[in-house]
């Protein structure tokens, strides 16, 4: 069934389409005031250590502190090591195989002043500040990387056994000593080159974010996740797309480039809109984004459904 990602970008929001077959099956906005601060990495400081509930709060330079609980927090030299599960999501952690591995007293390991780097899991909801871990995961194309643990982790949704030992010897192969890595569920089938230049781009990922962190006062950001196109061409990108259309030439130019450097395996097709009809109108989305918002659904017999959110 072949698929079309649709960017409509503006000055204020960006809504991306994508089409099967010509139907809108999934639709994502993203507005620039209500950006996500979700992956992005910060050097904080250390406000309150709470030995009572074993968490702190942290100032990363927003409003309000962030919150680290004592499972989210990673000290080498105090020999926690926590796991993942293994899954594309680097953040849930095996806390039921591993309750020894959350022992260690958060006073421990964290004091009033203290500079430490950062990753916001949980955004800001109400009058709570961002949840935050000192586990940092960077996502790329087939793998993500987690530069503060060792251990190497296969989806669980690649099923075959077989498939499963051939990415994790690929990986063992390929990683860094000291350093974790999750084959992402898209990865399977990946030849090794493929991968490899997951590991060289998050190589140096993540030596750069080392190098900005000594630059970086706290509180301060230090990476920025990616915006929401360069986003969905990493995660929603494969290899059934036919096209990839967006409507604007700086967000064409930004997809382009990190395409050309980032996944140069992939045969794409970007091409840049330049039609005076709104795109989302010349592709009929606007329409279907209308019925998907309604309370009214029309059947393909003609019939009409109405239904009321509870």
């Amino acid at each position: 069934m072949p698929k079309e990602i649709i960017f409509n970008c503006t000055e204020y929001e960006t809504r991306i389409a994508i089409l099967e077959d010509r139907v809108l099956s999934n639709f994502y906005m993203e507005r620039v005031d209500e950006r996500s601060i979700a992956g992005n990495i910060y050097k904080g400081k250390v406000v309150r250590v709470l030995p009572g509930i074993q968490a702190a709060f942290v100032d990363i330079g927003l409003e309000r502190s962030a919150f680290l609980y004592v499972a989210d927090i990673y000290d080498e030299t105090s020999g926690i090591d926590f796991l993942t599960s293994g899954d594309d999501d680097p953040i849930e952690y095996e806390k039921r195989r591993h309750p020894e591995q959350y022992t260690h007293p958060i006073e421990n390991i964290l004091r009033e002043g203290q500079e430490i780097l950062v990753q916001v899991s949980k955004e800001p909801l109400g009058s709570k500040g961002a949840r935050v871990t000192t586990h940092i995961s960077l996502a790329g194309r087939n793998i993500v990387s987690m530069p503060t643990s060792y251990h190497t982790g296969i989806s669980r949704k690649i099923i075959d056994e077989q498939e499963r030992e051939r990415l994790r010897t690929i990986i063992e192969k390929l990683r860094p000593e000291n350093h974790g890595y999750i084959a992402r569920t898209v990865s399977e089938g990946k030849r090794e080159d493929e991968l490899k230049s997951d590991f060289d781009y998050l190589s140096k990922l993540w030596n750069t974010i080392r190098e900005k962190r000594q630059r970086t006062g706290a509180p301060g950001l230090v990476h920025r996740e990616l915006s929401m196109t360069l986003r969905a061409i990493r995660d929603f990108y494969t290899e059934d797309v036919e096209r990839i259309i967006v409507d604007s030439e700086k967000e064409y130019q930004k997809l382009t480039d990190f395409m050309d450097n980032f996944m140069p395996y992939m045969k794409h097709s970007i091409d840049l809109y330049k039609n005076n009809i709104p795109i989302f109108d010349h592709f009929d989305i606007e329409l279907d984004i209308g019925k998907m918002l309604n309370w009214k659904v029309w059947m393909k017999s003609g019939g009409v459904y109405s239904y009321r959110r509870n």
